[in-house]
Formats: C-alpha cells, structure tokens, sequence
C-alpha cells in the first residue's frame, strides 16, 4: 500500500521546510528488533525516519541524513527485496521496489548530463 498523505505530511515535518520530497516508502532493518524506518527522498538529501514501537505508521525521530547524489539500491531480489545502504542492510515490500529503483534512476540521469560548456551565459 502507498504511504498515506497523512504519514507523509508528518515526515515532511522532520524536513528541510524549503526542500521538495520526492519519494518516500518503508523499510525495515534485516535481523533487527528495532522499529521500521521510513526512507525520504527529497532534492537535497536522503533521510531515514525511525518509527515507534506501536504503529509502523508514524517516524519519530531522524537516524540519519545523507546527501542525495548516493544511490539507494541496487535492490536485491532472488531472496525477497532487500538492498544495503551505508552498511545496513533493509528490507522493503515488493511494491517498493520500484521506488528505490525510480530515485536510483534519477541520479544516474543526473549524472549522465554533459557539463554546462558556457555556465556564464
């Protein structure tokens, strides 16, 4: 199931006001016993939320943030979704999938780019 509007107005409180979020979707923590996380892709950056003990539905406070030009994925597949991110490993639902793999996408086509030849003009 997509994250609900309201879910994602409460992590866009844990963000930059002046940011644009651009993606977000659950994860949880391979081997752990601690809460889900949520992931939120935004222009500036890569922020996981942790979320409480009683409802997967709510982030509670920020583990981490990282710049946006790093990849999420790559996801891993054969076993169930599941991919590494600064030496976590993560699980995801099948519908998110393709989640990570569209906020991959854009960094890869970022830096495809050409340089500005004339960035004065």
């Amino acid at each position: 199931m997509p994250v609900s509007s309201g879910v994602r107005k409460r992590i866009r409180e844990f963000l930059d006001p002046d940011d644009e979020l651009q993606y977000v979707f659950p994860a949880d923590i391979v081997g752990s016993t601690n809460p889900s996380v949520f992931f939120a892709v935004t222009r500036k950056s890569i922020t996981i939320m942790t979320t409480g003990y009683l409802s997967r539905k709510s982030p509670k406070s920020v583990v981490s943030a990282t710049p946006r030009n790093q990849r999420i994925g790559p996801v891993e597949t054969s076993t169930g979704p599941w991919f590494k991110f600064n030496g976590v490993d993560y699980e995801i639902d099948d519908e998110y999938v393709s989640v990570v793999r569209a906020a991959d996408a854009e960094i890869r086509r970022d830096a495809a780019k050409p340089e500005d030849p004339l960035p004065d003009l």
